[in-house]
């Protein structure tokens, strides 16, 4: 009995703790949100306005969807932890180019730190399900969105008051560094590869292979369009909330401000997790995507009021809608975790994170489309009716779930 359980149990000793996952999707979280804010305020300012913003996030848009199809063919040749090392020199090539003061050095820090956050997710997406067993990642994924909220709260008004109190180039060199300690933590962990998924030694296929099988299976197909609403909703919430806010009259701080108001409620996360599982996953998002889309129409319609409506109603409306749509965070990727076949990882979970780079391809685009016949708070009305729809979709979540 020895001989069999002893190495076994030096192996699991091994393992690092669900907490050591939490801490590095911090950490990556940072790198992501302290530019969140002040990015699209420069961009509205050297590129002259919100269609302007949208059709150069679109650019980058594109760029980074075609990088994250391409994650697993570079993973194959340079293991995940490569892949991981390579997303973090690209969050720190961004945060130089951020404090340039041209227009192309902008474009190339968003599209570096896009394709970065591509291949972070995708390999660390791996890792946690090799060494996070399955029953447990309906409490991880709580736990992970709870500490990631956090810093959606934190980190737009702290970009802000950096760049506005100190440096503009504060909050980037901040990012900087914070993706310097990523890259220790995680050497230092010496996460181990799962032999059985990664399958090193196959010669790499055409990522473009996965994706029929990939939308053919109707659970994956259904967690990537609620996931694409998700993140699409959020992208416009982060890159047009300090627009709108400033246009209206506010200052920068206040737009810093209402973003990190309007995800305040990510703090909630172990609630929403404990609401999922009580009245299930189903009924958790159904709520969420309904009633921020209904409250995302009413900014919308705020804002065509503002003769006779009090001018800050339309910004509280949207931090409103912010706090609901947190509920929908509350599952995370729980849908997809738990739908994907074992010997499926690697290459799922790459279509599966297409979610993100696809919404920020489709949302600037559509939305560039709608600024050239309408004013900028039209974009919320939109968000607010594919919310709705996503609403009626989440009926088709199984009823155990």
């Amino acid at each position: 009995m020895r001989r069999t359980f002893v190495p076994l149990w030096m192996a699991a000793a091994k393992q690092p703790r669900v907490s050591a996952f939490v801490f590095l999707y911090t950490i990556e979280a940072l790198c992501r949100v302290l530019p969140m804010s002040v990015v699209p305020l420069i961009a509205n300012r050297v590129l002259g306005g919100a269609k302007e913003v949208s059709v150069a996030y679109f650019f980058v848009g594109a760029v980074a969807l075609a990088a994250c199809l391409l994650v697993p063919f570079a993973m194959r040749h340079l293991r995940r932890h490569g892949v991981i090392t390579s997303g973090v020199v690209l969050y720190v090539v961004a945060a130089v180019c951020f404090c340039l003061p041209y227009t192309e050095a902008l474009i190339a820090g968003l599209v570096c730190q896009m394709v970065a956050a591509a291949c972070v997710e995708i390999a660390m997406s791996l890792f946690v399900m090799d060494h996070v067993p399955r029953q447990e990642l309906g409490a991880f994924e709580p736990k992970r969105l709870l500490m990631v909220g956090a810093t959606f709260i934190i980190g737009p008004w702290a970009g802000i008051e950096l760049a506005n109190g100190l440096d503009q180039s504060a909050p980037f060199i901040l990012m900087g560094t914070f993706a310097a300690v990523f890259l220790a933590v995680f050497w230092f962990l010496r996460l181990t590869e799962n032999p059985s998924v990664t399958q090193a030694f196959k010669q790499p296929p055409n990522p473009l292979t996965f994706l029929p099988k990939f939308f053919k299976q109707p659970r994956l197909r259904l967690a990537w369009g609620l996931a694409l609403a998700r993140s699409s909703w959020w992208i416009m919430f982060f890159v047009y909330t300090p627009i709108f806010v400033t246009d209206l009259g506010f200052s920068e701080r206040v737009a810093g401000m209402s973003v990190a108001l309007g995800t305040a409620a990510m703090l909630l996360m172990p609630m929403w997790g404990r609401i999922a599982k009580r009245k299930g996953t189903r009924v958790l998002l159904m709520s969420g995507y309904g009633i921020a889309g209904i409250l995302s129409i009413a900014v919308t319609a705020a804002s065509y009021s503002r003769d006779i409506a009090p001018i800050w109603l339309p910004v509280a409306i949207l931090i409103l809608a912010g706090i609901a749509a947190t509920v929908i965070d509350g599952a995370g990727n729980v849908l997809f975790l738990r739908a994907v076949h074992p010997l499926e990882r690697s290459e799922m979970t790459a279509v599966f994170t297409t979610y993100r780079q696809t919404a920020q391809l489709v949302v600037p685009g559509t939305l560039a489309a709608i600024l050239s016949v309408l004013p900028l708070a039209a974009v919320f009305g939109v968000g607010g009716l594919g919310f709705l729809a996503m609403s009626w979709l989440t009926t088709f979540i199984p009823k155990r779930m």
